[in-house]
């Protein structure tokens, strides 16, 4: 196989195309523990916080920030969930950076979860799951296409058909492989699966809208699909899938789906961005400004 040449390999690298880490700052860690305050005098639980925050660090590709809320996490007080443990929480956050693929893609979440994963203390990273939930097999195909639909439906119940139809005509692929491929097998929780690190860890309907939410609100230049999710997320209560067999409460979750509570994510969301990405703005596709 060729090597790359250094000229080649210096231009992946050159500052401008920004080539690693979006990294932290004392900053970050001011405001993140701001919003953990904040959650909780407004009676938001510890897995919507976690959720929320996570996923914007994700999306702006700053693992350091996934460790930070590890830690916060840890330091924080939840009166509904007293017994969580470190590797619960790391859990929690790991679960949603998978599901983060949906919205930002394979790369971010790839280099986010491995960095985040090699910065816990080893008694925590001993501690987590090694076995895959998600592995499908001629048993369990049918059963797990019925639940990506299902989850479908639940967020865009009312133009859910129309939906389809409209990505079909875009591309006949492309309903299949957001159904099949995010729905399905990712967004969906694996049916009769313990949640990695137990209860109370499950990334469900409404934490995945959360994680939808803050995904694509962190990107911008996808109004569109913030508004769905916004919909979505007040659909899980609306029509009672929220409350459905299977799904853990979301302490804050009823708040958060509501007026008020849809302001207070998105402009946390805001302030977060404005933190990590030092007032510059998202970092997921700011074009390549060469500094002269």
């Amino acid at each position: 196989m060729s090597k790359l040449s250094e000229a080649v390999k210096a231009l992946i690298n050159a500052g401008h195309a920004k080539p690693g880490y979006t990294p932290s700052s004392a900053g970050v860690q001011t405001a993140l523990t701001r919003f953990a305050s904040d959650a909780a005098e407004k009676k938001v639980g510890l897995p919507a916080w976690v959720t929320l925050s996570t996923a914007v660090s994700a999306t702006l590709n700053c693992p350091e920030a996934m460790t930070q809320i590890f830690h916060i996490a840890n330091a924080t007080p939840t009166p509904s969930s007293p017994s969580r443990t470190p590797a619960q929480n790391a859990e929690l956050i790991r679960e949603v950076g998978l599901k983060c693929i949906s919205f930002n893609g394979i790369p971010r979440s790839i280099n986010t979860l491995g960095a985040f994963r090699a910065s816990l203390p080893d008694d925590v990273g001993a501690a987590l799951s090694t076995a895959p939930t998600r592995e499908l097999t001629p048993d369990n195909l049918v059963v797990r296409k019925h639940d990506g639909l299902a989850l479908w439906d639940s967020v865009y119940v009312g133009f859910e058909r129309k939906l389809l139809d409209r990505l079909a005509h875009s591309h006949p692929d492309l309903p299949v492989h957001i159904l099949n491929g995010h729905y399905s097998n990712l967004l969906s929780n694996p049916r009769g699966a313990t949640p990695p690190g137990g209860p109370g860890n499950k990334v469900g309907r409404v934490l995945t809208s959360l994680v939808a939410i803050a995904c694509l609100r962190t990107q911008t230049g996808v109004g569109p699909q913030v508004v769905s999710h916004v919909f979505g997320l007040r659909k899980a209560y609306d029509n009672g899938d929220a409350r459905a067999e299977g799904e853990e409460p979301v302490e804050g979750g009823q708040w958060l789906a509501s007026e008020d509570g849809n302001l207070w994510i998105l402009e946390s969301i805001d302030k977060l961005v404005g933190a990590i990405g030092g007032g510059e703005g998202t970092t997921f596709a700011p074009g390549l400004r060469p500094k002269l």
